[in-house]
């Protein structure tokens, strides 16, 4: 089994969606299917369909969130190695042609926003960036073609990254 990595603060999160999920979301859709089941002919009630629906989405979303936390592995990112790329750093690439800039934190699958450009050890920025260290260029392929970044900076700013 491959192990997930978080951080103790996405583990914490995890944990907490998980029970949030069995103590409050799963049973109140579990009174709802009753409720509805109570409206008679299952098979044109659409609101009994409904909530059994819901609750498939729930128990779906259960199964991957502890199937998660089972494979889990807290890594504390403070102790990373500065000279690298690795995970729970965040290292900032310049665009070598334009100069332009980027920053990024590698965390887990669980953890990552690519809107805010906190991405998965899994995502293929990370691949080719980890392990790198100042001054390392790495190549994109993208729809412009392959562009060249170097590595600019490598820090740990904590979990600053979160929301």
């Amino acid at each position: 089994m491959q192990k997930e990595f978080l951080t103790e603060k996405g583990f914490e999160k995890l944990s907490t969606e998980i029970r949030q999920l069995n103590l409050i979301d799963r049973p109140k859709i579990m009174q709802e299917v009753e409720k509805a089941r109570e409206h008679g002919d299952l098979k044109e009630n659409a609101e009994y369909h409904a909530a059994r629906e819901r609750q498939r989405m729930i128990d779906k979303k259960l199964g991957e969130l502890n199937n998660l936390l089972v494979k889990s592995q807290i890594v504390d990112p403070s102790k990373s190695d500065l000279s690298r790329v690795g995970f729970g750093t965040t290292f900032t690439l310049a665009d070598v042609d334009s100069e332009e800039e980027a920053k990024y934190t590698v965390v887990g699958s669980y953890e990552a926003n690519s809107s805010k450009n906190i991405i998965s050890y899994h995502s293929p920025i990370a691949k080719l960036a980890m392990g790198k260290q100042i001054g390392d260029i790495i190549e994109l392929r993208g729809s412009k073609g392959i562009r060249e970044f170097e590595i600019i900076n490598i820090e740990y700013i904590g979990d600053t990254f979160e929301d």
